[in-house]
């Protein structure tokens, strides 16, 4: 049988890394295994969910190279989770519970004080008829909880390795709100059981929860996918990776200009034991991941390291791969070559394309060095020796050498104190502008 992996994000917000993360690893591992994987968007949050986000989370993963072989909703499924609410509760594993939220606050405020653990204590299995009939009376609406089989739930994890969770220690969870729609729990197991899903990868925060959902798979006659639980991302100081921080949008990084392999490259090796390393492309990102090389210590995610690997992407990128996502009328490869290396975002280009071609401001220090450095620029062609040639003439006519040599020859001609090698630019800033440039105070 084919394995079919899911990402399933709730679109109300826009995706995050650490979210990324997570797509990314379920699509490798759907690659590895020659199977697929699928997206599934958890919008039964009627007043969180928009359109808007639902399209942002399939335009972001599209940025990342990710596809997946179906799209899913669960907000057009209440049928199904209609259906398996009516079986649990055939089965006698869905109950009717009539407390207030007030009212479940103050047991557990009072099993606390008692030095108990906070979970639920059953209570509403032993109300008779009559005390149902009168919370009815009163206008309350019953929420449904799951009843656990008071056991240890084991499992196999790709990550974790062996896990038993005491189904003693957990509450009932409440599957069906009052309203009757249906929290995280039913249509995630619901969804998984009917799409055929056989892998389940998710953050390590839902362990117990896989320990809820293994016992809902059983009642409801299915077969338990693989779980594997991936240790969440932490922050660059060791603190939690905020989902809220704006900066680590997948948006935002990519309006910052960041490359969508420079992150691929980084989230796959994140966590694990290997080395990350720059891929120009999925195919090497997936002939390098194995999901058995994650650890169980959190990860760090640094934007410095991003931002740093995606200079690295740059500086190794071809101008094959960059040429029609740069909008610089006349680029070609001699000036990408000449720049590149100097690149810590694709749209720092812009910059040096003005340095060659203008409009730029020199930088005139002492024009008189830079009206006798005009008079010393060898003729003919400008090539990539005229550098060398030219500063040894500039230096024999007037002794200066060095910074005090090239500097102010740089800022003349580039409006910049540092940048690419000056032997590459100067063919591309042509003569013209170099005369233009120097002599630019002699009027």
């Amino acid at each position: 049988m084919s394995s079919i992996y899911r990402f399933a994000p709730s679109p109300t917000g826009y995706l995050h890394v650490g979210n990324a993360r997570l797509a990314l690893i379920n699509w490798l591992s759907a690659k590895k295994d020659g199977g697929e994987m699928i997206l599934r968007l958890d919008d039964t949050d009627l007043e969180r969910s928009t359109e808007e986000y639902a399209d942002a989370i399939q335009e972001d993963l599209k940025w990342l190279g990710l596809d997946w072989s179906d799209l899913k909703k669960q907000s057009d499924r209440t049928a199904a989770y209609t259906n398996a609410f009516e079986t649990l509760k055939q089965a006698g594993r869905l109950y009717p519970c009539y407390e207030t939220g007030e009212e479940l606050d103050y047991k557990r405020k009072r099993q606390l004080a008692r030095k108990l653990p906070p979970i639920y204590d059953r209570s509403a299995l032993n109300l008779s008829n009559e005390e149902i009939a009168a919370f009815e009376a009163e206008g309350r609406k019953p929420h449904w909880r799951f009843k656990l089989d008071q056991e240890i739930i084991r499992w196999e994890d790709l990550v974790r390795g062996t896990v038993e969770v005491d189904g003693a220690s957990m509450s009932d969870p409440v599957l069906i709100r009052s309203d009757g729609r249906p929290l995280y729990h039913m249509p995630s197991v619901v969804d998984d059981i009917d799409f055929g899903i056989t892998h389940v990868l998710r953050g390590e925060d839902h362990v117990s929860n896989t320990a809820l959902h293994i016992q809902i798979f059983t009642a409801l006659g299915s077969d338990v996918p693989t779980f594997g639980h991936i240790p969440l991302l932490m922050g660059p100081d060791g603190g939690p990776l905020s989902k809220r921080e704006g900066s680590q949008s997948l948006r935002e990084m990519r309006e910052s200009g960041i490359e969508a392999m420079a992150l691929n490259s980084l989230l796959a090796r994140l966590g694990t034991s290997d080395n990350v390393e720059i891929c120009h492309d999925l195919q090497s990102v997936i002939d390098g991941f194995d999901i058995t090389r994650f650890s169980r210590a959190a990860a760090k995610f640094d934007p410095a390291e991003l931002a740093n690997l995606n200079a690295k992407l740059l500086h190794e990128t071809s101008w094959s791969k960059v040429q029609e996502r740069i909008s610089l009328h006349g680029a070609d490869e001699a000036f990408w070559n000449a720049v590149r290396g100097n690149l810590s975002t694709l749209r720092d280009a812009e910059l040096w394309w003005r340095a060659v071609k203008g409009p730029m401001t020199p930088v005139i220090e002492d024009a008189d060095f830079l009206r006798a450095a005009a008079a010393e620029l060898p003729d003919g062609e400008i090539t990539n020796e005229t550098w060398k040639a030219w500063t040894t003439a500039v230096k024999d006519k007037t002794g200066a050498k060095g910074k005090a040599l090239f500097m102010p020859l740089r800022l003349a001609l580039t409006g910049q104190p540092h940048g690419p090698e000056m032997n590459n630019l100067l063919p591309l800033i042509g003569r013209e502008n170099i005369l233009a440039r120097l002599n630019a105070t002699a009027d």
